[in-house]
């Protein structure tokens, strides 16, 4: 029997290799609820992903970046977007109308359709500059902050 516990094979102990250089160290702080609150905001602004490299990084006074979402802005921006998508989907239609205005009516009835077509295209151009107008006003606030 002890002949074949010597030819087994050596297993290793299984699991991750070991780091060069591990971090066995630890600390404790405590806060009070508004130094935990200002903490918090502290870690959220920095975008990093773990709160043991934020404190390191904050410990050793390694400079990181503070990330502000303005969600206004990214509300509008989004808004903004689906409306120009809208608004190209109008200008397929507008090309798609006219082609078929010219084909399935005659050209008295067409020119017709064509003129209050013509009022509702001039409708949309006022709000495409309404929509440019607000955009250029918000960019204007957005600079300023």
């Amino acid at each position: 029997m002890n002949e074949n516990a010597n030819n087994s094979p050596k297993r290793g102990k299984g699991g991750r290799p070991p780091k060069n250089d591990a971090a066995n160290y630890r600390y404790s702080v405590n806060f009070t609820a508004v130094e935990h609150a200002r903490f918090l905001t502290m870690f959220e602004q920095s975008g990093l992903q773990s709160m043991a490299r934020f404190i390191a990084a904050r410990v050793f006074g390694d400079e990181f970046r503070v990330v502000k979402i303005d969600r206004s802005a990214m509300e509008y921006v989004t808004k903004l977007t689906l409306f120009y998508a809208q608004f190209r989907a109008v200008g397929v239609n507008y090309n798609q109308v006219v082609k078929e205005l010219h084909s399935n009516f005659s050209e008295k009835k067409a020119l017709a359709l064509l003129y209050k077509l013509e009022k509702a295209t001039i409708e949309l151009v006022e709000i495409g500059r309404k929509i440019l107008e607000l955009s250029e006003e918000f960019k204007a606030q957005w600079l300023q902050k």
